[in-house]
C-alpha cells in the first residue's frame, strides 16, 4: 500500500510541475495606471458559525496587503441560491464587477483544497475574462492548499502539529476531506503517504473519493485503536463536518466509528484555523500578488 502511495505521490510532481500561480494572466501592455484588488474565493457554506475563519483570513490579507481592494466569491451555485443566504457573487460575477469598477489587475485566491474540477473551472472565468475587450489586463489565480509537490511536507506537518494535546500516540487520527471524481483527487492518497511518513496512525479519507470511509475502517481494523480522533480537512467546519462526519444519522463517520467500537472524540474547525495552514494559503495569494507585476 505504502508502495502504491509513493508512485502517486512521484505522478503527482510530475503533473503538477505545470501549475503556476499565474497560469490565467495576460501580457498585453497599457499607459493606464494599475488598480489592483484581491478576490478571494471559497466554496461556500450555509453556517453562520463557519464564516468567521472566513472572516479571519480577509482580516489577514488585509493586513498582508493594506490599501488593496478585498472582495469576495463563493463558487458553489447551490450555497448561493440558498434561502437566507448571504448575498455573495459568482466568480465571474465578481471578476464583472471589477472590471466595471475599473480595476486592471486581479489575483484571485482559490481557498480550495485540491486542484480539481473547481479551481480548473476558476482558472478557465478568469482566463476568459482577459480576452474580452477592454476586459481585466491581467488576473493571476493563488494555488490551492495542495497546489505543489512543496504543500504536502507543509500541509502534513501543520496538520498533525494542530491536534489536540490530548491526543495520544495511540490514538488513531482520521482527517475527512470531500474528495472528487476529477483527477485531482489523487491528492488525497499522496497527502496520506506523507502523514504516514510522520505517524502510522494518521489516516486521510474523503467524502465522495478515494480513500474512503471504508478503506479507513479496514485500516483500523488493523491498527485496534481504542479512541479515534475525527477532524475535517476542509476550509472551514461546514455541511460536510457537521453532518457527513460529526452527526447522528447512523451513517455520519462518528455513528460507524462508534458502532464499530471505537470512542470517537471530534474537533469541528476547518483548515483555516490553522495558522501554517492559512498562511499556506497566504503564500500562494503572495506569489500570485507578485506575478501581476511581471
Amino acid at each position: 500500500m505504502k508502495q502504491a502511495l509513493c508512485l502517486v505521490a512521484l505522478l503527482l510532481v510530475i503533473c503538477m510541475l505545470g501549475l503556476r500561480p499565474a497560469q490565467a494572466h495576460g501580457g498585453h501592455k497599457s499607459r493606464e495606471e494599475a488598480r489592483t484588488a484581491i478576490l478571494l474565493v471559497a466554496f461556500g457554506t450555509s453556517y453562520a458559525t463557519a464564516r468567521g475563519p472566513l472572516q479571519d483570513f480577509e482580516a489577514r490579507v488585509r493586513a498582508k496587503f493594506p490599501g488593496v481592494e478585498v472582495r469576495w466569491a463563493w463558487s458553489s451555485h447551490q450555497i448561493r441560491q440558498m434561502e437566507g443566504a448571504e448575498e455573495v457573487d459568482s466568480p465571474a460575477e465578481a471578476l464583472a464587477r471589477l472590471m466595471e469598477d475599473r480595476f486592471t489587475h486581479v489575483a484571485v485566491q482559490s481557498l480550495q483544497t485540491i486542484p480539481g474540477q473547481e479551481f480548473h473551472m476558476l482558472m478557465e472565468t478568469a482566463r476568459r475574462f482577459q480576452g474580452m475587450p477592454k476586459g481585466l489586463k491581467r488576473v493571476a489565480v493563488g494555488l490551492p492548499l495542495l497546489g505543489s509537490p512543496e504543500d504536502f511536507n507543509v500541509v502534513a506537518d501543520a496538520l498533525l502539529a494542530g491536534l489536540p494535546k490530548t491526543r495520544t500516540a495511540k490514538d488513531a487520527v482520521v482527517f475527512m476531506g470531500h474528495g472528487t471524481h476529477h483527477v485531482g483527487n489523487a491528492m488525497y492518497p499522496a497527502l496520506q503517504y506523507y502523514l504516514w511518513k510522520r505517524d502510522a496512525m494518521a489516516f486521510m479519507g474523503t467524502v465522495e473519493g478515494s480513500p474512503s470511509l471504508d478503506d479507513i475502517v479496514a485500516d483500523l481494523a488493523r491498527k485496534k485503536p481504542a479512541t479515534v480522533w475525527l477532524l475535517p480537512f476542509m476550509a472551514v467546519a461546514g455541511d460536510h463536518a457537521n453532518n457527513d462526519m460529526a452527526g447522528d444519522e447512523e451513517d455520519s463517520w462518528k455513528s460507524v466509528l462508534t458502532k464499530a467500537g471505537y470512542t470517537v472524540q471530534m474537533v469541528l474547525a476547518g483548515t483555516l484555523e490553522n495558522a501554517d495552514l492559512a498562511d499556506l494559503w497566504l503564500a500562494h495569494l503572495e506569489a500570485a500578488m507578485a506575478s501581476l507585476q511581471e
